[in-house]
Parts: C-alpha cells; sequence; structure tokens
C-alpha cells in the first residue's frame, strides 16, 4: 500500500503551543511511514475549514490534521470558536470523503492546560488521519475488487 499523503493545517493563534504541536505530528507521521505533503498556517482554529476543504480537494492528500489551542477566556469565545471548527471540519471529511483529524485542543482549557497536552494532541491526530487513510484505501480497493466480479443483469 502506498504512503499515506497528509495535509497539516497549523493555527498561527497561541504558536507558543501550535508550533510545537506541528513538530510532533511531524515526528509521528515518519515514525508511521506518512508523508506530510503540505504545510498550510491560518490565523485561527476558526479559519481552518476553508484550507482544510482546498486541501481536500488535491489528490496528494489522503487525510488531513488540524492543529490548534483554543484557550478559555472571559466570555464563552472559546466555545464558539471551537464547535464551529469542530463541526465544520467534520463535515468537510464527510463531503470528500477523506478523514480529517481534530487536533485541536480546548475549549475551556487554560493555556497550561493546552500545553500540557501539546505533545499528545497531535500524535493522536496522525495516528488517527493515518488509520483512517489506511482503512479507507482498503475499502475502495475492496470495492472495486467486488465490482469487476459483478455481472450486470438487465
Amino acid at each position: 500500500m502506498d504512503k499515506v499523503r497528509i495535509g497539516v493545517v497549523v493555527s498561527e493563534f497561541n504558536r507558543e503551543i501550535t508550533f510545537p504541536m506541528l513538530g510532533n505530528a511531524k515526528r509521528q507521521a515518519k515514525k508511521m511511514d506518512a508523508i506530510i505533503t503540505y504545510v498550510c498556517y491560518v490565523p485561527g482554529s476558526y479559519d481552518m475549514p476553508v484550507i482544510v476543504q482546498e486541501l481536500l480537494k488535491k489528490k496528494d492528500v489522503d487525510a488531513a490534521v488540524t492543529l490548534g489551542a483554543v484557550i478559555k477566556g472571559e466570555t464563552n469565545h472559546d466555545e464558539i470558536v471551537a464547535e464551529n471548527a469542530a463541526r465544520l471540519i467534520a463535515d468537510l471529511s464527510v463531503k470528500h470523503s477523506k478523514p480529517v483529524a481534530l487536533g485541536i485542543t480546548g475549549p475551556n482549557m487554560s493555556f497550561k492546560q493546552a500545553k500540557d497536552r501539546s505533545e499528545i494532541v497531535p500524535i493522536r491526530a496522525v495516528i488517527s488521519a493515518v488509520n483512517m487513510a489506511t482503512r479507507i484505501k482498503k475499502i475502495r480497493e475492496e470495492n472495486s475488487r467486488l465490482v469487476g466480479k459483478l455481472k450486470i443483469i438487465g
């Protein structure tokens, strides 16, 4: 099976957290023999869906990984950002039939909590993206073999 090709979208907001997350994602991809074909930066997690959509249209992207840190403030803005980003990202995954792993910490997290999770979250996101892309490829290969064996009657 070919190597899984991943497009990564990284939030520039809270870069003290998100840029090291990218390093962790790259190391995990290498460990899993996957290729990161694109790294795209966006201002914040809320801005990710449009770039995710463009990546999912590309033939050299089998899966996408989003990396962001949504920190709790004095209002519920963090909840709005995180919930909307997650919903739109999930919708894009289904629309394009390609996995998108959610590597966004929050909402309701302090800076310290998000920083503490900055190692494991991108690792899990890459594992999820690679595993899902591999499973989808297997299903598609199996379906194409079955179609070749079916006889159309009518």
